[in-house]
């Protein structure tokens, strides 16, 4: 009879392990979303290709901020040399933000310059994914 009460109470141990365990799961479901679209941002962002990264972008904001041909043309004119997360910072009201540092060269003088980078993004239940919401990175800010 020993053998079965050890079975059963071992049973009984994983089972409410898991109970406790699932709710954890759920929440990091958007957190590992969180991760993915970060990640498949960056990649698209490190490897130019910029209207990849367009998809990645909140749909109210591209409608309101279409992307031009010359816009496009002009992100064709630069190479990313880096990338890099400075920080994330928590929000209360359902965001994410991430600071980046990025590298650009000017694929036509070969110059390159860096600069910082705030990425926000927002959680769409509908969508069941995160858009970025603020477009693509200003390479020109100010030029």
């Amino acid at each position: 009879m020993r053998p079965t009460y050890a079975r059963t109470a071992l049973v009984l141990f994983a089972l409410l392990a898991c109970a406790l365990l699932l709710p954890g799961c759920a929440s990091t479901g958007k957190g590992e979303a969180l991760q993915r679209a970060q990640y498949a941002w960056s990649a698209a962002i490190r490897w130019g290709d910029f209207e990849g990264a367009w998809n990645l972008v909140d749909p109210d904001y591209r409608e309101q901020h279409p992307l031009t041909d010359v816009e496009l043309e002009r992100y064709a004119q630069v190479q990313v040399s880096h990338y890099r997360e400075l920080g994330v910072q928590p929000t209360t009201d359902g965001t994410a933000v991430r600071d980046i540092d990025i590298g650009v060269i000017n694929r036509h003088t070969m110059a390159e310059r860096g600069m910082r980078y705030r990425e926000s993004w927002r959680w769409d239940e509908a969508a069941n994914t995160w858009w970025n919401t603020g477009g693509l990175p200003d390479f020109w800010r100010g030029e």
